[in-house]
């Protein structure tokens, strides 16, 4: 294949083909696909600045059926440690994300057997009573999978019921590698690729704003991490005019620390600092319709982090006052309001606090 026809194509926002992101993942030095990749993010997010945001991921239990060999977090509800979040718990968790000048809370759970549809939509409405402005990024596309299985239900009632008690936005959460081969491995009690994707349709056609994710570097191979990026690109083509869909794209490696797929699989986390700048230049390539692509401070470490700003990434995400999933299997770099900007700065651009829709906030 040409790299010049290839590059071509992609400054030009035309889809390239899963042949040709495989072809560049695989063939191009790595500093040429960061220089073409950071040409196209100036397409999508003009200028020299990075994002960041204040939130804080709650988790509403940590029951979950679903038992997935990368999490160490879930638990069975006759688990000494086992627990459900209470109001009082919300609240003073509410009290320090205000505190700290933030007003999202990023709120996901375990798929508890016993807690249905009212449990979600009360707890919503309580939180909005008390708190009428804290912004809602909750569940995620397995959560409403369950649901609608638990309530002999759709995907779009479950979606709306959820929406009108004040859900915002709807988290990338569970994606992993949408490739079945590789979800009936690490996460066979999930949803489906076409369940999650059609979760995700349904929420576009609503407006509802979401985001993707991937979460690589375990069982899946090259072609399946292009694979998972051509589904969401496809799946953004489908929105409607005007609405939200994707908004970002955030991939992270596994993080194998104590997990099923490493202790009992023999499944490591061999992902580089270069690999992972290659998915994310190859991802802002591919995906010519997401307009932002996040790198993962948390699991990736700051030099990283910094290096993903000049491969095609625009933001850094949150500072996480708060992360219990992710964090209990090894991923140890959290920073405050401070540092991110530092970070930022150190990495040649110039901060911008923005909110889960990517607007900048003062």
């Amino acid at each position: 294949m040409n790299p010049d026809a290839i590059f071509r194509k992609a400054l030009q926002l035309e889809p390239l083909t899963a042949g040709e992101g495989l072809w560049l993942w695989r063939n191009t030095p790595l500093p040429e696909l960061m220089m073409a990749a950071s040409a196209v993010r100036q397409l999508h997010q003009p200028g020299n600045h990075a994002g960041w945001m204040i939130d804080r991921n709650v988790n509403i239990t940590n029951i979950c059926f679903s038992q997935c060999t990368f999490c160490n977090f879930c638990r069975r509800s006759s688990d000494a440690d086992a627990y459900v979040t209470t109001i009082e718990e919300y609240r003073k968790k509410i009290a320090g994300l205000f505190e700290m000048g933030g007003d999202q809370l990023l709120l996901q759970g375990g798929m508890h057997p016993l807690l249905g549809l009212d449990f979600y939509t009360s707890l919503f409405r309580n939180l909005k009573g008390e708190f009428p402005n804290l912004k809602l990024h909750a569940l995620g596309p397995p959560e409403i999978v369950w649901l609608a299985r638990k309530e002999k239900s759709d995907f779009r009632t479950i979606l709306e019921a959820l929406a009108a008690s004040g859900l915002d936005s709807l988290p990338g959460a569970g994606a992993e590698i949408l490739v079945d081969r590789v979800r009936k491995a690490v996460s066979p009690a999930k949803a489906t690729t076409a369940e999650w994707l059609g979760v995700m349709r349904e929420a576009h056609k609503m407006n509802l704003p979401t985001s993707a994710t991937m979460m690589f570097g375990h069982m899946e191979t090259e072609e399946e991490r292009i694979e998972h990026l051509v589904l969401l690109r496809r799946l953004q083509e489908e929105r409607p005019d005007g609405h939200y869909g994707f908004i970002t794209f955030v991939p992270w490696p596994f993080m194998d620390k104590g997990t099923v797929l490493a202790e009992k699989m023999g499944i490591r986390n061999i992902i580089t600092t270069s690999d992972y700048l290659r998915l994310i230049a190859v991802s802002r390539l591919m995906l010519n319709n997401i307009p932002n692509i996040q790198a993962s401070l948390l699991t990736v470490g700051e030099p990283a982090a910094m290096l993903s700003l000049h491969a095609g990434a625009n933001d850094l995400g949150s500072i996480m006052i708060e992360e219990n999933v992710v964090s209990s299997a090894g991923a140890v770099f959290r920073v405050d309001a401070t540092k991110i900007k530092q970070i930022i700065r150190d990495a040649g651009f110039t901060p911008r606090r923005r909110n889960q829709k990517y607007e900048p906030v003062e």
